[in-house]
């Protein structure tokens, strides 16, 4: 009897000791898991900060982690690899963009002319507020998988319709003239996505001047002005 009674106690002992450590490992977990809200985004940033200055192909995962302060393994946690990091930074960027531009007066029932005004001021402000995001979205399509490519080929060109559409509904009222809306639109959207080649905000021009500038322009080029 005082030898069972000492097995089980023994069990006893060994069960909490298990139980404690489970504990232990467990407030681990939630303590790890808890930062992930913070790391997951600074990965994010750092990535995006070394697409942007050194180009995607020159940037490694080592180089991602130590810009964040994690070791080459930790950074594995939050990413499988660097060609989801290029695409979700995209993926993202183009759908904030498609659901911004909805928001904007672009979407209200105004005539064409007031649309495509409207249009033109949303492209230089949405982009010059992110000219990083803007550089790695052009520069970077190369370097993406033919899978995320095509998705991302696809974002935009749901927003190349948007435009398309104020287009085609202008040229049909008489109010612009135009041969072609596809083209047309790409065109436009090449030159006010430029902005961002040159613009500075010490520059001569402040942003309202470059729009007001810029929407001239777009509308000269579609016989409206």
């Amino acid at each position: 009897m005082q030898a069972g009674r000492g097995q089980g106690e023994n069990r006893g002992r060994e069960g909490l000791e298990l139980n404690g450590r489970s504990d232990t490992f467990r407030s681990m977990a939630r303590k790890q898991g808890s930062h992930s809200d913070i790391t997951g985004p600074r990965v994010r940033d750092a990535a995006l900060r070394l697409f942007a200055r050194h180009g995607y192909a020159a940037v490694s995962m080592r180089q991602i982690a130590a810009e964040v302060g994690l070791g080459a393994g930790a950074l594995y946690l939050y990413t499988p690899d660097k060609q989801t990091l290029l695409f979700s930074l995209m993926h993202d960027h183009m759908q904030e963009l498609l659901a911004e531009v909805k928001r904007d007066r672009v979407a209200g029932p105004d005539d064409p002319r007031a649309r495509l005004e409207a249009f033109a001021r949303f492209h230089i402000r949405f982009h010059l507020d992110r000219p990083d995001l803007v550089f790695i979205a052009y520069m970077e399509l190369r370097n993406l998988t033919p899978e995320n490519f095509a998705t991302i080929e696809d974002l935009r060109r749901r927003y190349e319709t948007r435009l398309e559409g104020i287009l085609r509904d202008g040229h049909s009222e008489g109010v612009f003239r135009l041969d072609d809306s596809k083209l047309t639109a790409m065109a436009l959207i090449a030159m006010l996505t430029g902005v961002n080649t040159w613009f500075r905000e010490s520059g001569r021009l402040d942003r309202r001047a470059v729009e007001n500038v810029y929407c001239d322009l777009v509308l000269k080029a579609v016989g409206a002005a």
